[in-house]
């Protein structure tokens, strides 16, 4: 606010976002209309009932409650930097901090200047941790209650907003920013058993919102709810975190995907407005909810059948890209687009929060996709926190006094902080499904123990039977016994009464037992004599037996050393196996990270482009080479050890994830240039061409042809790979293929071989030309720009030919129908297939022999556009000198009554 007037904080503490609300009210100023303050003030103390001037677009209801809560903004001053010390020597800095009284003054001229009070002022030596604690923090703690929240850096580009949001902090934690500390106090407040943290990651860049996740993913669509207003990005990955070093790894890739460019004002200067949404869901613990009924005799039923209530909240972090003025950032070409684009979308947020500052009927959403994604920060349900950014210098006051004053206007809109909460009936379900199978188990259970009941009583049973008819076999015995006895005295009487019998006839058997006596001894002798015999034999075989364990010890200790030697063995090999394991394992994160590196700057090598192109490659290279770096070394490593010879004879395997592992070494290779020479002297190009032929893996392939490509920028390698039929190959792998990646190196190696002046007859007869116009079919935005590459250096090096006098009659692209798809393409929406193509008509048209094609096929219109609209102004002059200089194309502009 400008002096004069008094400024006004509303602050709502953590406590109250739990239910109850601490307000404080300084003095307001009377000229801005704010329905808090007066709720503060005046007698009612309710949620107000609607929010028309919310970036939402809808009111809340009277059944929503809601909390008040004003953005709050803070202001940071960058310190000055080198430049600014030598330039601005001579003169005072156009800001002065005061932030006891949380003031700042803009000098207007050495004896006026501005007063403007905020939230917090933080000077140029402020630290990362104060500046989180004051400005980040407090949304941080109302996230994790259950409420939406925002963290938005907004000033001139290089003013250190992404210093003070994005920093990683790697070499100093205490330079951290609000991002990495965020998530610090998020992880350390939530339970992972129980709650859940998941991140998308974003950038809205030309108006288009891309994954930085994902790079693939460049158009993301905005879904609004039409009842509750909400928006959500459903085509977003999202990620959920564990811990902090996986979050600071998406980071770190998150960033590499994002845009930036080298401008007066910023070595690194953003050219996307990145966005970070973290969200959190938390499930709300049972004895914070648990209140009984009225007669305090709520049922354990009843306990368990109520869902558990979740909440669910998101952190929006949004590092703004700077805004800034074309004279003084000196953007131009595409960076001038990008800057179009920044200052459009910033303006169309300055509208919006002009129109909720001022309490408007109508607030103009949907004028940009970042009020749209920002429609709950300003005027919605999130506790939104801004931070803007201020340089020192006096040459960029004008920009510091808009970014103040949008500062300003920022703090008079009032947002509705609302509860996001709702039951979890999903997890209800899950529980009653546990208590279910609880219940089914201690049915089984208690079956089971009713059984074993019925066994036991079966048993005993069985039991009492058993006794019973032991008892009665017992009986049964004695009676037995009874009767037996009585038989053997019967027996007895019987043979006292025998004897006396054969005692009188006695006498008479004497003799005959005499006999039987000797008999007896007989007999007792000869068993005696037999077991003498037997007991010798055992004898012998007791020996025998020990003879045979002394063997037995011998050749079991025979055994043992063998075992031994076997265990020694099995070692070894084992050894031997995880060595081999490491270092494929080795290969194939190699390989890995090359996949991974190659598809992140696709044609951001080394190879050359032409010159018309070669300014805006040289803009995106040094990103890519940073990211490349830890890849190299790896190769580099792996070279020195391995050896190129050893690499080259792997592309021979039979092993195939062998043999596409070492034909990527190799492609990594080829693509330092001085690795090059020493490839085709080992015979690894032959190598690659002949998988060409050889191989059917279209892996294969892809890898080999962009190796081929790399070495193709080498005029010597191009010679080698037209003797060897190159051309041919390359064109039998383009028919065959049918990944656009594939596709995409094959017209690559063509589109360096179409730039040798040596080649071009051949290169037409061996079917170059068709396969690059082939390849067309596919589509994809990457073949065609090679397509189109290849197709202007061959019209160029026809030119040059025809000037020379090298060559007479119609261009060889003519004759092979490649005319019709130029002019189609002429006006393509992709500007690296646009460019290559205006040049390719540039270079057809300086051969007046194909004037007359060219009119037939409508060249002739598109020569006027390029000469007139083009944006590339090399191109546009070399169109229009081309049109002047040729008599038919001037014949046929006069016929056709154009002025010219």
């Amino acid at each position: 606010m400008a002096s004069g007037g008094g400024n006004y904080r509303n602050v709502t503490h953590r406590n109250s976002l739990k239910g109850t609300t601490t307000t404080t009210a300084a003095a307001t100023k009377p000229a801005v209309k704010n329905k808090s303050l007066s709720m503060v003030g005046g007698a009612s103390s309710g949620p107000r009932k609607s929010c028309p001037g919310s970036l939402g677009g809808g009111g809340t209801s009277k059944d929503d409650a809601g909390v008040p809560g004003r953005v709050r903004v803070a202001v940071r001053l960058r310190p000055c930097n080198a430049e600014e010390s030598v330039a601005d020597a001579d003169f005072a800095d156009c800001v002065e901090l005061q932030p006891e009284f949380k003031r700042l003054k803009l000098r207007k001229n050495n004896w006026d200047t501005d007063t403007y009070e905020f939230d917090e002022v933080l000077t140029e030596f402020a630290s990362q941790k104060r500046v989180y604690e004051v400005v980040a923090k407090p949304v941080v703690e109302s996230v994790l209650d259950g409420y939406n929240g925002t963290v938005m850096a907004y000033g001139q580009t290089g003013t250190g907003k992404t210093y003070t949001l994005g920093r990683l902090g790697e070499e100093d934690t205490a330079d951290r920013g609000i991002i990495v500390r965020a998530m610090e106090d998020i992880l350390a407040d939530v339970s992972l058993e129980t709650d859940s943290v998941s991140v998308s990651y974003l950038q809205l860049y030309m108006e288009s919102l891309q994954d930085l996740l994902d790079p693939t993913n460049d158009n993301i669509s905005i879904v609004e709810d039409p009842k509750s207003g909400d928006v959500s990005l459903p085509g977003a990955t999202l990620v959920e975190i564990r811990d902090q070093q996986s979050f600071l790894e998406l980071l770190r890739l998150g960033e590499a995907h994002r845009y930036a460019a080298n401008t007066r004002l910023n070595t690194e200067s953003s050219r996307s407005h990145a966005l970070l949404m973290v969200h959190v869901k938390r499930s709300v613990n049972d004895r914070d909810l648990d209140h009984s009924s009225q007669n305090g005799n709520t049922t354990n039923m009843a306990k368990t059948l109520r869902p558990t209530l979740v909440r669910k909240a998101k952190l929006v972090v949004v590092d703004l890209a700077g805004s800034e003025r074309i004279d003084k950032s000196g953007s131009e070409g595409h960076t001038l687009e990008e800057a179009k684009s920044i200052n459009l979308s910033l303006s169309a947020l300055g509208k919006c929060i002009n129109a909720l500052a001022e309490n408007s009927a109508h607030v103009p959403v949907r004028d940009s996709k970042l009020t749209r994604l920002l429609r709950d920060s300003f005027g919605g349900t999130a506790r939104t926190s801004l931070v803007i950014t201020i340089g020192p210098s006096p040459r960029h006051r004008g920009e510091t006094a808009s970014t103040i004053m949008f500062g300003q206007r920022a703090m008079k809109v009032e947002n509705m902080l609302k509860l996001k909460e709702e039951f979890d009936y999903k997890s209800l379900a899950r529980k009653l499904d546990i208590q279910l199978d609880q219940l089914i188990m201690e049915h089984e259970r208690k079956q089971k123990a009713f059984e074993d009941e019925i066994e036991r009583l079966t048993m005993y049973a069985q039991n009492q039977i058993s006794e019973a008819e032991e008892n009665y076999a017992n009986a049964m015995e004695k009676e037995r016994l009874k009767y037996q006895k009585e038989y053997m005295e019967s027996i007895k009487k019987l043979e006292e009464k025998w004897m006396m019998n054969q005692q009188k006839q006695g006498e008479r058997k004497e003799a005959s037992a005499a006999e039987e006596v000797a008999e007896l001894k007989r007999l007792h002798n000869k068993e005696i004599s037999l077991r003498k015999a037997a007991e010798e034999e055992v004898n012998n075989l007791k020996s025998q037996i020990t003879q045979l364990k002394k063997s037995e010890a011998s050749a079991n200790s025979e055994v043992l050393k063998l075992q031994k030697m076997l265990e020694d063995e099995a070692y070894r090999k084992e050894k031997l196996e995880g060595e081999i394991s490491m270092l494929q394992t080795q290969l194939l994160r190699l390989s890995f990270e090359s996949d991974e590196t190659r598809r992140r700057f696709d044609l951001g090598g080394p190879r050359k482009v032409p010159g018309s192109l070669e300014s805006l490659i040289s803009k995106a290279r040094p990103q890519v080479n940073d990211l490349g770096n830890e890849e190299k070394a790896s190769i580099a490593n792996l070279f020195e050890q391995v050896g190129l010879q050893k690499i080259l004879s792997l592309i021979e395997a039979e092993d195939a994830d062998v043999q596409v592992h070492a034909v990527k070494v190799v492609a990594n290779l080829a693509a330092e240039e001085s690795n090059q020479q020493k490839i085709v002297e080992a015979g690894g190009l032959k190598s690659l061409l002949a998988l060409l032929g050889s191989s059917k893996d279209e892996t294969i392939h892809r890898v080999a042809a962009g190796a081929i490509a790399n070495l193709a920028m080498n005029e010597t390698n191009q010679e080698l790979i037209m003797s060897e039929g190159g051309i041919n190959l390359l064109s039998m792998t383009a028919a065959n293929a049918q990944d656009p990646q594939t596709l995409r190196m094959v017209a690559g190696a063509i589109a360096n071989l179409c730039g040798n002046d040596k080649f071009q007859n051949k290169l037409r007869g061996e079917g170059g030309i068709k396969a690059l116009l082939g390849m067309v079919k596919c589509g994809h935005p990457d073949v065609l720009a090679q397509v189109a590459r290849g197709i202007a250096n061959f019209a160029k090096c026809e030119s040059r030919a025809s000037t020379q006098g090298n060559k007479t009659g119609r261009s060889l692209l003519i004759e092979d129908g490649a005319l019709l798809w130029i002019v189609q393409n002429a006006i393509n929406e992709a500007s690296p297939i646009r460019r290559h193509i205006e040049l390719a008509l540039c270079h057809l048209a300086q051969h007046e022999v194909n004037a007359k094609d060219m009119i037939t096929g409508g060249a002739l219109w598109e020569l006027v556009r390029i000469s007139r609209d083009c944006s590339r102004e090399d191109i546009k002059n070399l169109a229009h000198r081309t049109l002047t200089s040729s008599p038919t194309f001037l014949a046929e502009l006069r016929r056709l009554r154009i002025d010219y």
